[in-house]
């Protein structure tokens, strides 16, 4: 015990001189009173003392035949059953020995606090709750008549014979570390979270077999105070090489020109950045940068950029890169290694975090959360350590899912030790205007966060309205101790900068764009026919008729569209209506495509490997010397992001404003020159956007199709329906008119001068969407953690739940209804295979799964709506072993039979038809 206690010391020791910054190690000991020296000592001792609640009966019975030595002591059985008491965990024991310990050595008590004497604001207590904590969760304030008769609440801390030896090892431990000084302070919340993850990390790096076979003490070794002695010079020669192995050490954002981080000179937005940002941060200090401007203007290199610039004012060591889906993450992640290569230096190990990351080959070492890049000069079996569970934010470079850091200010397990992740790094967030209630109030708690551990902000986003912009920005500048609200109007495209030392927001900067042009917007008002058989003619004024109308040029002619549809089930419809109207197009190779997100994930990557060689940036002169083949990608809201395509035209059905900018980004993405565009796009440079109206059509109608469900808001749509009539006479200006036009579909007073009809109509849609935002809030409020502000010296807010908040709402988004099927072929000789071809077997193994056999079974599983599984009658069991894989445990395994013309069916859950087939899974 005395050595794992030692070693964990030893290990805070060596993290706290070589993963923590100057200026933290400063703040860490100002707030407690104690020279830097002093707090070193301090915090190692209590790193040391966080499994001191492993000295009860309670965790030594465990093992009974040593155990049985020491029970007969009746100093060690003065507690008749004390170890039986299974439900007193040795962190908690922690919590309750040293409350009263700390205090008996001067650390200052606590005050009376609503008329109960509790010890919430003592120093001895909050270290005491900080250490019971380092296996993820804190525990409640202690009440000062508990702690006076600690063993009475809890028998398991065991008689006076633990007692003592609890003392013992104290005094020991104290002594070695020289923690001879006593803090006058506590911490304050956000210091604290920084505490509490080395403590963690601390106890991780030293607990590893390995690492414990390499510090075993030598045989005959008896504790003295000698003994004592050289296993502390001994360790703390080695945990400096096990925390440099671990791969979580410090980078360092060495290139300053723009130039050295990347291969191209800046255009306007990032030469503004590389002109101004440097003077602004060094007076107003670390802080945020807000960076708005269109799909495709350089906002990632400016946000790596202006990282390095933000990185090195702060002295960070790493950032972290958050995106809203897997796929756009996963685009992300070679690009920031590009930029980690040219730019950083130190140890540069860049982990990708999603829930899927594991499944990319460089993650070869072990099924885990994140895979990691292998950067220069860190050795491979580091990785295997950051692979681990909640490890992957502690490596200096991240790359991942925006959820992978909002569940640092959720009351999860280790919730903590994500804060830890995110402290002393520069926190880019894109897409920053993607995310609903739900994510946009954890955000602004983890802003907020951000903000009082004084950590960098880069947020971008291509749509951002003033009201989300103002949010965002003070709540970090809440965090950061700025209370009053500012007014908050970015420039398009543009930036803006707020110090978190002043909490002043800078005078936003509006830039020129290499990119300006003028959307041609063409508004089809269409009765919606979408459920009509492919076969039969299509109505006047439909959907159909004006969807062939504008793709008739693309396939007399030549050249590649995108149709965007809301919905899979109408992606389907549309793309055998588009099938059976131009058999020629559809019979060519590349000539119709699909793509959606109810594939199987092989079946997906594929489709999405062809689109972005058919659709993606020019692989040279060749691809220049004339208009693309015919082809047309039917498509939903999955190309919105993650996909780096372009069309000479794109249709899309109605949606919210800011996702029809963003699909037009899809058009003339790239410069094919002039002969790269088909002679029905070489009229000008405009590039052209057809929306298909259903509430445009002249007949006053505000609801959108029954079909799209809840899939966007009426409202929102009815107002952007609106805008669009006013405004695609003129086209709309990229990016002169975005922000103008994203505010404008937002604003109260939009509907005044509207129709009678439609005002009312409309105003009470916004109502249900105001108190549908409101509601969601509310409740990712009360899920959440409180601010850094509210913690009031109980770290127990940082654990604690609200009644009726389950794990289930806390680990999945709001309002998701999701679920995942795997398709098995049974072929005509009986064999289950993972493919219509029969050529890849389904995988069954009693004695469990390869990792290869885990990754092809993932790989096959495709999503599908929620509400298809509910009904458990149907199902295919499960084989063997599959449902004790977490990756496999709520998978629905569907037996699917030939059923003509290259599709296959069963009858799923509930009685209903689930097929599958080249335009993905449907249900009858």
């Amino acid at each position: 015990m005395i050595c794992h206690l030692l070693d964990a010391a030893a290990m805070f020791g060596a993290l706290w001189d070589g993963l923590l910054g100057d200026r933290m190690r400063e703040r860490v000991a100002q707030e407690l009173g104690l020279s830097s020296d002093e707090a070193r000592s301090v915090l190692s001792f209590w790193a040391g003392l966080h499994d001191l609640g492993k000295i009860t009966p309670v965790f030594q019975a465990q093992v009974p035949e040593l155990f049985a030595a020491v029970g007969g002591d009746p100093l060690y059985r003065s507690v008749p059953g004390a170890e039986g008491e299974r439900g007193f965990r040795h962190e908690s024991a922690t919590h309750w020995a040293l409350t009263a310990l700390l205090e008996e050595m001067g650390y200052p008590e606590g005050r009376r606090v609503g008329g109960r004497q509790l010890l919430r604001g003592a120093v001895g207590h909050q270290v005491a709750q900080l250490l019971g904590g380092h296996h993820g969760c804190f525990g409640e304030v202690l009440q000062e008549h508990e702690v006076r008769q600690a063993g009475e609440y809890q028998p398991g801390l065991g008689g006076p014979g633990w007692d003592g030896q609890r003392r013992v090892h104290l005094a020991e431990l104290r002594r070695v570390t020289g923690a001879v000084a006593v803090p006058r302070r506590a911490l304050p919340a956000d210091l604290a979270v920084v505490v509490a993850g080395l403590v963690v990390v601390s106890d991780w790096l030293v607990s590893q077999v390995e690492v414990v076979e390499s510090l075993m003490p030598p045989l005959g070794w008896r504790g003295t105070g000698g003994d004592v002695d050289a296993h502390w010079r001994r360790v703390r020669r080695r945990v400096g090489g096990v925390a440099a192995a671990a791969g979580i050490g410090r980078a360092c954002f060495a290139a300053e020109c723009f130039e050295e981080m990347f291969s191209f000179s800046p255009n306007p937005l990032q030469a503004d950045l590389v002109e101004h940002l440097a003077g602004v941060v060094r007076s107003e200090g670390p802080g945020l940068l807000l960076v708005t401007a269109p799909t495709g203007d350089g906002k990632t290199e400016a946000a790596l950029f202006a990282a390095s610039v933000l990185g090195r004012a702060a002295g960070c060591r790493g950032m972290f890169v958050a995106l809203p889906t897997m796929a756009t993450a996963d685009a992300m992640f070679p690009r920031v290694a590009r930029f980690s290569d040219a730019a950083l230096a130190g140890d540069r190990a860049l982990t990708l975090l999603h829930s899927m990351a594991w499944l990319r080959p460089a993650a070869a070492w072990g099924v885990g959360e994140v895979e990691v890049s292998a950067g220069s000069g860190v050795a491979a079996e580091a990785y295997a350590w950051l692979a681990g569970s909640h490890r992957g934010l502690l490596a200096p470079l991240g790359v991942g899912t925006v959820d992978q850091v909002l569940s640092g200010v959720l009351p999860l397990r280790y919730n903590v030790l994500r804060l830890f992740g995110l402290a002393e790094k520069v926190f880019v967030v894109d897409e920053a205007h993607a995310y609903g209630p739900w994510m946009h109030q954890l955000l602004v708690r983890l802003l907020e966060w951000l903000g009082a551990l004084g950590a960098p902000v880069v947020l971008l986003s291509a749509t951002l309205s003033g009201r989300t912009a103002s949010s965002l920005v003070d709540a970090y500048r809440r965090g950061a101790g700025h209370e009053e609200p500012s007014a908050v109007e970015p420039r398009y495209p543009g930036w803006m900068y707020v110090g978190s030392r002043s909490g002043k927001v800078s005078p936003p900067r509006e830039v020129g764009s290499g990119r300006a042009r003028t959307l041609d917007v063409a508004v089809r008002g269409v009765l919606w026919d979408t459920e009509d058989e492919p076969g039969a003619p299509p109505r006047v004024g439909g959907r159909r008729e004006a969807l062939r109308r504008e793709l008739l040029p693309v396939v007399e002619e030549g050249g590649t569209a995108l149709v965007c549809c809301t919905t899979v089930a109408e992606a389907q419809r549309t793309f055998r209506d588009l099938a059976g109207c131009f058999p020629e197009l559809a019979r060519a190779p590349g000539g119709l495509r699909i793509l959606h997100s109810r594939f199987p994930g092989v079946v997906r990557q594929g489709i999405t490997a062809e689109c972005e060689v058919g659709y993606g940036k020019p692989a040279g002169p060749q691809d220049l010397e004339g208009p693309r083949p015919a082809s047309i990608l039917v498509a939903t809201q999955v190309v919105e992001q993650s996909l780096d395509l372009d069309f000479d035209l794109v249709v899309s059905d109605l949606a919210p404003l800011a996702q029809l900018l963003q699909r037009a980004g899809r058009c003339r993405r790239h410069d094919r020159g002039a002969w790269g565009r088909p002679s029905w796009a070489r009229g000008g440079e405009r590039p052209r956007l057809v929306v298909l109206d259903p509430l445009g059509c002249g007949s006053g109608t505000v609801r959108p199709p029954a079909s799209w469900g809840s899939v966007y808001d009426p409202g929102l749509l009815k107002r952007t329906s609106v805008l669009l009539a006013r405004e695609s006479a003129a086209g709309i200006a990229v990016p002169g008119d975005v922000q103008r036009l994203v505010d404008e579909v937002y604003a109260a007073d939009f509907v005044d001068g509207l129709e009678a009809s439609v005002h009312r109509e409309l105003k009470r849609m916004d109502g249900e969407r105001c108190a549908g935002e409101a509601a969601e809030s509310y409740l990712a409020e009360l899920a959440g953690i409180c601010a850094p502000a509210d913690v009031a010296g109980d770290l127990h807010r940082l654990s604690r739940r609200e009644s009726g908040v389950t794990q289930e709402l806390l680990t999945t988004r709001l309002g998701a209804d999701s679920g995942r099927v795997l398709c098995v072929y049974e072929q005509g000789s009986g064999a289950l295979t993972l493919d219509a071809e029969g050529r890849v077997a389904v995988p069954v193994r009693r004695g469990g799964l390869s990792r290869d056999e885990l990754v092809l079974l993932v790989e096959h599983a495709a999503p599908v709506p929620g509400r298809w599984l509910l009904d458990e009658s149907g199902r295919e069991p499960v084989p063997d072993g599959w449902g004790k894989h977490p990756l496999l445990r709520d998978l629905v395994v569907l037996r699917m039979t030939p059923a003509g013309d290259g599709t296959w069916s069963t009858r799923g859950p509930g009685g209903r038809t689930i097929t599958i087939s080249h335009v993905g899974i449907e249900r009858g």
